[in-house]
């Protein structure tokens, strides 16, 4: 009678790998949620990985993973600043291209200040999951497989994530429009 063979990971190596990996991602992140953020989905990605009886070294799996990850944040990173410094230029664009109407300008420049600050209040995987929908146009089923989350849970952080941007940027009951 053959015995299946064991999973390469016992649960006491995974909890000594998780905290290697989460020390390694912090020290080379700026942000702790993010770090904690990416070594979730070093383990997720094991965990659908169909071959883990194959790995030899499950250890140097794990961290050329969190490192694969960590270029992906970096260049994620590096889009968000040009997108960031394009948009900062853009309002500058808009007051030369409209010079008659300074004041439409100066509202629109206005109104993207106030969707950054909105898009800063959410957390980062519901910021993600709603700039990867939005912005870069992917299914919820493809955003699912980036983030290594269920479709169900990003419907859930796109859903909050619009209704938490509708809320905030509704103007007040109490103040009037002028046109």
């Amino acid at each position: 009678m053959s015995r299946p063979k064991p999973d390469p990971l016992s649960a006491d190596a995974c909890r000594g790998f998780y905290a290697d990996i989460l020390h390694f991602l912090r020290k080379r992140t700026d942000n702790a949620s993010d770090a904690a953020d990416m070594t979730q989905d070093v383990f997720t990605q094991w965990l659908d990985y169909r071959d883990r009886a194959k790995v030899e070294q499950p250890r140097a799996f794990l961290f050329q993973m969190a490192r694969n990850l960590l270029r992906d944040h970096w260049r994620k990173q590096q889009v968000r600043r040009s997108v960031h410094a394009d948009s900062a230029d853009a309002p500058t664009e808009a007051v030369t291209d409209e010079q008659n109407e300074p004041m439409a300008a100066a509202l629109r420049i206005q109104r993207l200040e106030q969707l950054k600050e909105v898009l800063a209040e959410l957390s980062p995987r519901r910021r993600e999951a709603l700039m990867l929908h939005r912005f870069e146009g992917l299914s919820q089923a493809q955003i699912a497989t980036r983030m290594g989350i269920s479709t169900s849970m990003v419907e859930k952080h796109i859903a909050f994530a619009l209704l938490h941007c509708k809320r905030r940027l509704q103007p007040d009951p109490g103040t009037e429009q002028s046109q």
